[in-house]
């Protein structure tokens, strides 16, 4: 029994999560949900976007679902990022039937450092206008790099790329690229290279099969990360994980959507991925890959899914679909 801590939070968070734990009902693991609530719709009642009884929800949960928050997005992911220590910002970009990936042979994980660089928010007012601190410490980037080396050898991947910009940013990226360069003598088994993030951008367009594992920085990572999602589809299908050490979060990457609130329209594809996602971080590997795949065939028909994908299904028929191609085993 998994205890999971469920925030389904604003606009569309509520439907997708609400399809997918209609799905998760048909694997074979059990869960207990502790439900919490955080997010724009929230702090209208509370005046704060995300109460301390939810982040102790989350802390004392083995990992936990997020569904979307709205205008409070950073209030909300960033500071629990920041409680639980979830330094790793996991997003794959596959490409999968049914869908408009502008490639068919897509599979490759961007680990993104999640706690410093330029979103650490040190900010200040000058009288030219404004300056930003970026922080890159050996630490976060050995931790970050151990990662990515340690998820390629368990995932069965062969490269491990370090993308940045130390030609210009000398002492902040410097200092990232030797910390990967550092961790990469642990794995020698592993290939492993780097890219400038500027060349890395282009051969997302023109190449984008040469990526494996992808390890880089939080503000080259948020941008990579949309670009690889334009590769495969749009951000509909796009899962990620946030993880630290002792806590997993996961969520959609496509926000609360408030124009598509209330319709029952909603793509649940990227939140359904991303409680794939919590199953394979629980090493329920065998659940996920039923899960995965049971989504797969639902796409790949085309016949019961969202607008988004070419369909007229809601939400919850899409995910009552998908959660009969699971327990029939199709």
């Amino acid at each position: 029994m998994y205890k999971i801590s469920v925030i389904p939070g604003d606009g569309i968070g509520k439907e997708v999560m609400e399809a997918t734990l209609h799905v998760l009902e048909a694997v074979n693991v059990d869960f207990e949900y502790v439900f919490a609530d955080a997010g724009d719709e929230y702090a209208e009642v509370s005046g704060i976007p995300l109460p301390q009884e939810t982040i102790d929800i989350v802390k004392d949960s083995q990992s936990c679902l997020f569904g979307a928050a709205g205008e409070s997005a950073a209030d909300v992911i960033v500071k629990l990022r920041q409680e639980l220590d979830l330094y790793v910002n996991l997003r794959p970009v596959k490409s999968y039937p049914g869908t408009k990936s502008l490639f068919d042979n897509l599979d490759f994980v961007i680990v993104r450092e999640n706690t410093e660089g330029m979103y650490i928010g040190l900010e200040e007012d000058t009288e030219e206008g404004a300056i930003a601190t970026r922080v890159t410490t050996r630490k976060a980037s050995e931790r970050i790099s151990r990662f990515g080396f340690e998820y390629a050898q368990k995932t069965g991947r062969k490269t491990v790329t370090a993308v940045h910009k130390a030609n210009v940013l000398k002492k902040t990226d410097g200092v990232f690229k030797e910390s990967f360069y550092k961790v990469a003598e642990e794995f020698p088994e592993l290939e492993s290279n780097d890219f400038y993030v500027d060349a890395t951008a282009m051969y997302f367009i023109t190449k984008p099969e040469m990526f494996d594992v992808v390890v880089t920085s939080n503000l080259f990572g948020d941008i990579l990360s949309d670009l690889g999602a334009g590769l495969v589809g749009g951000l509909g299908l796009i899962p990620s994980a946030n993880i630290g050490d002792n806590q997993g979060l996961f969520e959609p990457v496509h926000g609360s959507a408030p124009r598509h609130a209330g319709k029952g329209t909603a793509n649940p594809a990227a939140m359904m991925l991303s409680a794939v996602m919590m199953l394979d971080y629980l090493d329920e590997t065998e659940e996920a890959r039923r899960m995965e795949n049971a989504l797969v065939k639902v796409l790949a028909a085309g016949k019961v899914v969202t607008q988004d994908l070419g369909g007229s299904a809601s939400t919850m028929e899409m995910a009552a679909e998908v959660r009969r191609v699971l327990e029939e085993g199709e």
